[in-house]
């Protein structure tokens, strides 16, 4: 049976409807009933079967939202809307990622410091700046603080950094319950990530070692593989000859002379002829006259330099392979702040040597090559000039200088880089997720069979989750086996707090903390963890979890998606979601991705004001999961065609709620603006009731049949996470209904034709328009509210997704709709050909086509104001022989 449409006098439809305002009349309408609420009784009660969680991309609350984050939020937000509708509850948490080094470089640079553990707390403290992003972002301009001081600044921006991200989310109508919000630096995350870690300790997943550590000099801290990023960079290779013991040189080409004194072999490829004599021999260094051995492996490029190369502790990430595999000595020379340490290594033992050096010491990598540069030019052991290339360096993916690589102490968990058994089963696992595209699972497998070594998550930084853990001291201070808390004590800050057994007095001489964080995604990884209560709440994560999607960027596979798989796997030996969502990139009009560092984001906020929300939602909607979209800001189309279609939904409905209901007396056909259709604005509306007509008009039932087509596809395209197709079988329907269904039938709706007929025509319209309506509501919530909200009570995104018992029609289509509405082109056409305006009448004129399309020539002569029709019966649909009534006489 049709759609009961409510009718109420307390229901009104505005004289002009228009989108401007619409964000923030249903916006906190939405707030104050609930709307988006979990229930969670009904959903224990209706168990996991019916529950529909979302992992939720906690954004990072450092500055301001981007146009990308709009794109892939939307996508998750179509399809948890569309669940809503088909009667699931709705699990849907939104989260803020408030800790970890990006928060701590727009806390240095809005207020102008920077922390120093060292100094005391100042309770009265005042920063200096308030509210100046990027005016002090030298180290040398910021005032040092103390560690608590420059937490709180942290917590305080990062709330108001939040507050706007919330504001912002709730104007492009994401259907969050905002009840359910957690932050990756709060009591919950906080209890789950230490949780988690002495859980992995526990297990030997979890280890402290001194190793090699990717290295950021600027914010001294150590770097995970997953957050590098090779930016091209000016270099130069120096052709430099070392020494055989028979007189002859071996000349290497380096792109890091100032690594000469911690070198510790020469290598070449196996298969490399030029070398073969070399390999077990041995080479003194330039300078420095160390004893190097000349050693194969299967990395070193032929083709690269001189085909023989230094290796070096540590120049990039190739020299860690060779001297793990090589099996050879430890001679770091670069420290925490990127400069030439002073103590030369233990193999430099000459007067001369040792001189060398120490010309090196202190100075940065850059000033250490000129003077390596200028020593060995004054020796002759440099040959020729430098020669400039351009060449791949590996940054922190947050940072501005090259990454150096020392050796530290740093924790790590395992993550199947050198456990086969568990990159076995992170490939299992990811093998029982559905991605959406399915290429995207190649990505993960590529990520874990790429890995060279544990995921390192510990940070030397300030704002994050602390690493619980202490150290016995033993009596000459070092550092002993690990102090852990139980579980019961968390969380803990091991800078603070004190272990079991001790006191406060005892640090320092018998104990000592951790003053090491955690890196922000080992906090992250466990999204589902805390945003389920899984500390906190057994019951609720045992509903939620594994969650039914994550919905994320292409770009943070690697990080996000890949961290969460294996802490589930770790500590749940599951998956921690059914679907994997990814959205693609957003590029410039120069088909380059859009990034902070490129300089070419687009902040969202002026779109959703400039268009409004429900056409920036359109044009994110219009791409399907992992393809890239262009974005040009000057000349957003794809935006702009959404704001017409919005537009036009409030048109249409209006222009429909217009016609008397089933069953009223009739009248002329009001003068209102449906675009295309050539007309104009309603001068007066009928009360708003139900339609009870039958229908039974063919080209009625035709309309409602192809209707209940576009209801399967895009039910099946949601289902399958394909909002895009969705999107677009509904659209193309919709603007065939206004141009053309709308037209042909309004004469009739409107009265001009049988009671029977008058029924049948205001119940398909109103009908199709409240199934439409439902259609869109996931992509354009605000204009859909607000037409449901002329003819209903409750809420259209808490309405039942349609279905074909909503239309009333059991039959299939039988292509009347399209074959009168192609008639109809060739009428106006006809006219147009003529110069007539489109409401001059016609005496006469013959249309040929197929059978089907003679049960719909009443309309097509009401709306092409027809006076006499032939029509023969063909193969081909055409209208000829057009005789125009006296157009001079239509004045």
């Amino acid at each position: 049976m049709p759609s009961d449409i409510a009718a109420t006098s307390a229901h009104s439809i505005p004289e002009k409807p228009a989108l401007e305002g619409l964000e923030g009349k249903w916006a906190p309408a939405w707030q104050t009933r609930g709307t988006y609420q979990f229930d969670r009784d009904a959903a224990v009660a209706a168990g996991s079967s019916e529950l529909f969680s979302v992992d939720t991309p906690p954004p990072t609350a450092s500055g301001s939202l981007h146009i990308g984050h709009v794109f892939s939020y939307t996508h998750m937000d179509l399809i948890t809307r569309f669940q809503r509708m088909r009667g699931k509850h709705i699990f849907y948490p939104m989260g803020w990622d408030d800790n970890g080094l990006p928060t701590e470089r727009r806390v240095q640079n809005y207020y102008g410091v920077r922390c120093d553990p060292t100094l005391p707390y100042d309770p009265t403290f005042v920063p200096p700046l308030q509210g100046g992003d990027t005016a002090s972002s030298k180290a040398a301009d910021q005032l040092p603080i103390s560690r608590r001081n420059f937490i709180e600044l942290c917590e305080t921006l990062t709330a108001e950094d939040e507050k706007q991200f919330e504001d912002l989310w709730r104007q492009l109508g994401l259907s969050v319950d905002w009840n359910l919000t957690y932050r990756t630096i709060g009591h919950e995350a906080q209890l789950a990530a230490q949780r988690a870690f002495l859980r992995n300790l526990a297990r030997g997943e979890a280890y402290q070692a001194e190793a090699p550590t990717l290295w950021d000099v600027t914010f001294r801290t150590a770097v995970a593989q997953a957050e590098l990023e090779d930016k091209e960079q000016p270099a130069a290779y120096h052709r430099l000859a070392f020494h055989r013991a028979d007189g002859d040189d071996v000349h290497i080409e380096t792109t890091r002379p100032e690594l000469l004194a911690a070198c510790v072999a020469l290598v070449a490829h196996p298969d490399d002829e030029r070398y073969q004599s070399l390999f077990g021999t041995t080479v003194t260094t330039p300078i420095f006259g160390v004893e190097v051995p000349i050693v194969a492996h299967h990395l070193a490029q032929k083709d690269k330099g001189s085909g023989i190369a230094m290796i070096c502790t540590f120049g990039d990430v190739t020299d860690v392979v060779w001297w793990r595999e090589l099996d050879l000595p430890n001679r770091t020379i670069i420290g925490a702040d990127g400069r030439i340490v002073s103590d030369a290594p233990d193999a430099i033992v000459t007067d001369d040597a040792k001189a060398a050096f120490a010309e090196l010491a202190g100075k940065t990598v850059f000033s250490a090559k000129a003077k390596m540069v200028e020593l060995l030019k004054g020796s002759g052991e440099m040959i020729g000039d430098a020669r400039p290339i351009i060449h791949s360096v590996k940054f922190f993916e947050k940072g501005d200088k090259p990454l150096e690589i020392i050796s530290t102490r740093q924790w790590y968990i395992k993550n199947g880089a050198r456990d086969a058994d568990l990159r076995a089963r992170l490939i299992e696992a990811g093998r029982r997720i559905g991605f959406t595209p399915e290429h995207m699972r190649v990505r993960y497998e590529n990520w874990v069979g790429g890995l060279t070594g544990d995921w390192l998550i510990s940070r030397q930084r300030f704002f994050g989750v602390p690493i619980p853990v202490w150290y016995h001291l033993d009596a000459e201070g070092e550092k002993g086996e690990p102090i852990v808390p139980s579980e019961d004590r968390l969380p803990v800050d091991p800078s603070s707090d004190v272990p079991g057994g001790f006191t406060e007095a005892d640090r320092g001489i018998t104990f000592v903390g951790e003053l090491d964080i955690m890196d922000t995604w080992a906090t992250s990884s466990l999204t589902p963890q805390i945003a389920g209560g899984w500390v906190t709440d057994p019951e609720l994560f045992g509903l939620v979890f594994p969650y039914s999607l994550r919905s994320q960027g292409q770009d943070i596979i690697r990080t996000w998606l890949f961290s969460t798989v294996l802490r589930a796997e770790l500590e749940e030996g599951k998956v921690p979601w059914e679907n994997a969502g990814i959205s693609g990139f957003i590029i410039d009009p120069d088909r380059k991705k859009m990034s902070k560092s490129k300089g070419n984001v687009v902040t969202p906020k002026g779109m959703l004001n400039e268009y409004g929300s429900d056409a920036v939602r359109y044009w994110a909607a219009s791409s399907r999961l992992g393809t890239d979209a262009a974005f040009d800001p000057q000349n957003p189309k794809q935006i702009k065609i959404g704001r017409r279609l919005a537009i036009k939904i409030l048109n249409a409905a209006k222009f429909v709620y217009s016609f008397p209901e089933a069953g009223l007396p009739g009248g002329s056909v009001p003068e209102t603006d449906v675009p295309e259709a050539g007309a104009g604005e309603a001068e007066s509306l009928d009360p708003i009731g139900s339609s009870t007509g039958a229908i039974t008009e063919p080209l009625d039932i035709d309309m409602l049949a192809e209707l209940n087509s576009v209801i399967a596809t895009a039910t099946t395209a949601l289902e399958e996470f394909d909002h895009a197709k969705a999107l677009e079988v509904s659209e193309k329907f919709f603007w065939t209904f206004c141009d053309d269904y709308l037209e042909l039938v309004k004469e009739r709706a409107y009265g001009a034709a049988t009671p029977q007929g008058q029924a049948s025509a205001a119940t398909a319209l109103r009908t199709a328009v409240d199934v439409l309506m439902r259609l869109f509501a996931p992509y354009l919530p605000f204009a859909t509210e607000e037409v449901w909200s002329w003819t209903h009570d409750d809420s259209i995104h808490t309405s039942a997704w349609p279905t074909a018992d909503d239309t009333g029609v059991t039959v299939a289509p039988s292509g009347l709709l399209g074959a009168v509405s192609e008639a109809l082109i060739g009428i106006r056409r006809a006219k147009t050909d003529a110069k007539a305006s489109q409401k001059t009448d016609v005496t006469s004129a013959i249309i040929t086509g197929p059978a089907i399309l003679e049960s719909g020539l009443g309309d097509l002569c009401a709306v092409g104001r027809i006076a006499s029709v032939e029509f023969v019966e063909s193969e081909s649909i055409e209208v000829r022989d057009i005789a125009l009534a006296d157009v001079a006489g239509q004045g």
